[in-house]
């Protein structure tokens, strides 16, 4: 995932901007993290450059 994309990524259940944290980046491109909301205090995992930004509860 590019960092770029963080200027329109939001929260998929409140819409709220989210904490980045890389722990994988190679050539500007953002390979493993997450994506932190503070407002509903969940994390959503960046794997393989992609994130996962499936609200809680899916799939459940």
């Amino acid at each position: 995932m590019k960092e770029s994309i963080m200027e329109i990524i939001v929260c998929p259940v409140c819409k709220e901007t989210l904490d980045l944290t890389v722990t994988e980046k190679t050539d500007g491109e953002i390979i493993a993290g997450s994506l932190f909301c503070r407002k509903c205090n969940y994390s959503y995992a960046i794997k393989d450059s992609i994130p996962n930004l499936l609200p809680p509860n899916v799939g459940s």
